[in-house]
């Protein structure tokens, strides 16, 4: 099981910071499709998880982006997705940029 994260970033958006989440499984054979301008995060709830996703483009270091999993402006309710479960997080989402330190360049148009 894992829960799938999206967070609207795109600068002017009507919903700008604001998240939804899905859970996943293999039981449930759900999709989750994040479009452009859509920070992605996600947490597993169970040890023997295998996450695969797919892009839009080949991977680029240089263009990688990232914020803090616990951004005080987008504030997605971790707390309730955890269940109580401490987080184990990687060295990139303890120290990652807030989503108004980051180099976000996603504008939202009409």
């Amino acid at each position: 099981k894992v829960i799938d994260v999206a967070v609207d970033i795109r600068k002017g958006s009507p919903t700008f910071a604001q998240w939804v989440s899905v859970e996943l499984s293999e039981d449930n054979h759900r999709q989750f499709f994040i479009p452009q301008g859509f920070a992605h995060g996600f947490l597993t709830l169970t040890d023997d998880v295998k996450f695969m996703y797919k892009v839009d483009n080949v991977y680029n270091k240089e263009s990688e982006g990232g914020m803090r999993y616990d951004d005080p402006t987008c504030a997605v309710d971790w707390g309730s997705l955890l269940n109580g479960i401490e987080p184990v997080l990687s060295e990139k989402d303890q120290v990652g940029p807030t989503l108004e330190e980051s180099n976000n360049q996603f504008v939202y148009e009409k």
